[in-house]
């Protein structure tokens, strides 16, 4: 078994001993913490919105969390299964005081998790994810007498409401699309996606939709991350070559990748891409991505005038970036478009109806579009370290050793070259270090991240 207590949440395979996997146990006491830490910071908070993806305990772990919720004086608006950004949406459309989402995101059908949220519906920060998990360790929390439990409400209205938010943006547009005349295909690895995303494509107008993969039964049908070594199915429907597109997204539909005409992956990095250059295009502004996302954002937004800024790794962190540097589009390079014209959170159906609109009024195919763009290759790599090693110490002297390039350090270490850059992060979770590098070819890519890595093999 396994879990990781985090600054965004609870994670873990579901069954157990209390503390080593994810049991009702360690739900009951992470939800105490939760509670008294939103009553710490005010003492009139009294609602909180729940959703969940479609995952087999997802039923079970949202009786624990509701039950707890109510015990400890809160009143709780179940919003049933909902994808993340729905939820988000849904704890500002209800005025209430935090919202809890039960999904382990793109983790495999026997994990689970609980992720937090504030009044904002964003996740917390570090500061207020650590103050939750010190609560939870020392089981600081008081339980409501039976005069001031809290009442339970159940709310189906979200997804329709986050499809009407979503088609009333600005910039997507209803008429063009339908004209277009697309033919979609989608994948939804069995989870709440199969539940929201038919519903966006026939309202947005598009003329046909083939499901794969639709139902809500949680029994995920492969590897629930969108990576192309994931996608055979989908990717051999594409390559039929009658239908114009494909989408597909992760158990809780906040991460999002395109499959072209062809059957070929578009490129996860390249969604944020593509969907800030038609933002771009109509609303001037910065952008933002993190650490480890590709460089292309960056030289879209320059071909604006505007400008482009780094985050460190994490949704919070970009979200941070975001509003400091007014970003008026920004996100992640695993598929994660942050639009704040709708909300501050990763959201797919932003994304899809964004491109679509985007698509209709080009009139290119899919595959033409991407050869628009500039060409990176990310490659992905690790170093094992002994336990115990000080990476900090290793990090550091990578810096030096690189003084003479670009290096940004708020994460790890980025190693920013002319054509080229290489990205190390140690884990929190075991004794490794990241090496996350980008080039013109996966071959250079591979080169100078593995040319850094030697560098630091020789250290250790």
């Amino acid at each position: 078994m396994a879990m990781i207590k985090s600054i965004s949440g609870l994670r873990g395979e579901i069954g157990g001993r209390p503390g080593e996997g994810l049991t009702p146990l360690d739900v009951v006491k992470f939800v105490s913490a939760y509670s008294t830490w939103l009553r710490n910071h005010d003492s009139s908070a009294r609602t909180v919105v729940v959703g969940r993806d479609a995952r087999i305990s997802g039923d079970m772990v949202r009786q624990v969390v509701c039950g707890t919720l109510i015990g400890m004086g809160f009143d709780v608006i179940d919003i049933g299964l909902a994808s993340t950004p729905t939820t988000e949406l849904a704890v500002t459309w209800l005025k209430a005081d935090g919202g809890l989402i039960l999904t382990a995101s793109h983790n495999p059908r026997h994990w689970n998790a609980l992720k937090l949220l504030n009044r904002n519906g964003e996740f917390l920060s570090a500061a207020d994810g650590n103050e939750v998990l010190d609560i939870a360790s020392r089981e600081d929390f008081v339980y409501a007498d039976v005069d001031s439990l809290g009442h339970y409400m159940r709310n189906d209205e979200m997804n329709r409401r986050h499809v009407d938010a979503v088609l009333a943006m600005k910039l997507v547009d209803v008429e063009a699309i339908r004209k277009a005349g697309f033919r979609v295909a989608i994948d939804c690895v069995n989870s709440v996606g199969g539940i929201i995303l038919p519903e966006l494509l026939e309202r947005l107008g598009v003329k046909s939709v083939d499901k794969l993969y639709c139902e809500p039964t949680g029994d995920f049908q492969h590897n629930p991350e969108p990576l192309a070594k994931n996608l055979g199915d989908i990717m051999n429907l594409m390559r039929k070559g009658d239908r114009d597109v494909a989408f597909v997204v992760d158990p809780d539909v906040d991460r999002l990748a395109f499959i072209d005409e062809r059957g070929e992956m578009y490129g996860e990095e390249y969604t944020l891409v593509t969907v800030a250059d038609y933002v771009l295009g109509n609303t001037p502004g910065n952008t933002v991505s993190n650490l480890s996302s590709t460089r292309a954002l960056r030289d879209v937004t320059r071909c604006y005038g505007m400008q482009y800024n780094a985050a460190a790794v994490g949704e919070v962190n970009v979200v941070a970036k975001m509003k400091e540097t007014g970003a008026v589009i920004g996100g992640e390079g695993n598929g994660g478009v942050i639009y704040p014209a709708l909300h501050y959170g990763r959201d797919a159906l932003v994304g899809i109806a964004l491109f679509l609109s985007f698509l209709a009024k080009k009139g290119m195919k899919v595959s033409e579009l991407r050869r628009t763009y500039p060409e990176y290759y990310i490659a992905k790599n690790r170093i094992d370290l002994k336990p115990g090693t000080d990476v900090d110490a290793i990090l550091n002297r990578v810096k030096g050793i690189y003084s003479n390039e670009e290096i940004n350090d708020i994460d790890g270490v980025k190693i920013d070259f002319p054509d080229k850059w290489v990205h190390l992060r140690k884990s929190n979770t075991e004794p490794i270090i990241r090496v996350y590098s980008e080039a013109s070819t996966m071959e250079a890519a591979d080169e100078i991240g593995r040319a850094v890595m030697d560098v630091i093999n020789q250290m250790v």
